[in-house]
């Protein structure tokens, strides 16, 4: 990553972080990931090199900056659901100031409707930041979308334990998968499709 990159990143999670100090509403939060989350799953999209990468929940584009940067080769793709339009223009602000854009396909709308029109086995990486209370009705195509050996990763499973504990009972009960809770930043749950 390029130190102007990181400088970058470094003042959007500043400003995140100041919003939701002062935000009125949950939906005016930039909500963005832990900074060593975010180097965290740098690394491992460095190492793996996913070909499809899919994030459900872009916000202001924080946590989407760092998987753009991680994409070194050719033919890798990058998916990022938002259905805030006001968070959507912040997204593409950004992604355009930090010079990501051309690797980005940011797509406003619902992330349900988007997971039942996508094709199987499309995505080998798939980050999930979103309506936590939608998980369990998503689980279906979150599985059916995702590759065999690929990888769902989890936001916020530690500091929203119980909000998620549904939908980590229905993975827990699912043939198929394994799952490993990381305790890095808000806590990452990974759910390995085999």
């Amino acid at each position: 990553m390029s130190p102007e990159r990181e400088l970058f990143l470094s003042r959007l999670k500043a400003f995140g972080e100041a919003n939701d100090r002062v935000a009125a509403s949950r939906s005016d939060k930039m909500l963005n990931i832990t900074a060593d989350t975010g180097l965290f799953l740098w690394m491992l999209i460095r190492a793996r090199k996913p070909r499809r990468l899919l994030e459900v929940g872009t916000s202001n584009g924080y946590s989407t900056i760092w998987w753009a940067d991680a994409l070194n080769e050719p033919g890798q793709t990058l998916i990022t659901l938002e259905a805030n339009p006001k968070k959507v223009v912040q997204a593409r602000a950004n992604f355009k100031e930090a010079e990501v854009a051309d690797r980005i396909e940011l797509i406003e709308g619902d992330a349900g409707h988007f997971l039942r029109a996508a094709e199987t086995a499309s995505f080998d990486w798939v980050f999930l930041d979103s309506e936590r209370s939608e998980y369990v009705g998503w689980w279906p195509d979150l599985l059916r979308v995702t590759a065999a050996d690929g990888l769902i990763i989890v936001d916020n499973a530690v500091d929203k334990a119980t909000e998620i504990e549904a939908f980590v009972n229905v993975v827990q009960s699912t043939p198929g998968v394994r799952q490993v809770l990381v305790p890095i930043g808000n806590g990452e749950l990974f759910i390995h499709r085999t």
